[in-house]
């Protein structure tokens, strides 16, 4: 077997235009490519953040995440950054929440949580 990196995490949400302002517009993912999809009645958006691809499907007729307690499979998505303070305030900056900073008991890093419009934790981790 070769594995050799994750080539993209797919997401899916609920409203284009609110979806993709936050993902391009606030946090900086680069577009590739943006396809409407009519025998699915979606949207694909493939973005771009330096080597990492998010594929970002835009469907409104989904059911909703799950939250708590959480459901299986994708529990959230994780950003590595040079200060999680300065970046928490670069986000709240933005109109974008995010929980307070801790310490990540296994790594002794600084982390916090945001969450995207619909609701996917995001996470931010030096």
């Amino acid at each position: 077997m070769n594995l050799s990196k994750v080539h993209h995490v797919a997401v899916i949400g609920s409203d284009y235009q609110r979806s993709r302002h936050f993902y391009v517009d606030l946090l900086g993912f680069e577009v590739i490519r943006e396809n409407f999809r009519p025998e699915k009645n979606d949207w694909k958006i493939d973005l771009k953040l330096e080597d990492m691809e998010l594929e970002l499907f835009i469907a409104p007729d989904h059911p909703k995440r799950p939250s708590y307690p959480e459901a299986y499979g994708l529990r959230h998505l994780a950003f590595y950054v040079d200060s999680v303070e300065q970046t928490a305030k670069e986000l709240n900056q933005k109109g974008i929440e995010t929980e307070p900073v801790r310490i990540d008991p296994f790594t002794d890093k600084k982390m916090t949580f945001f969450f995207d419009p619909d609701g996917q934790p995001l996470e931010i981790h030096e």
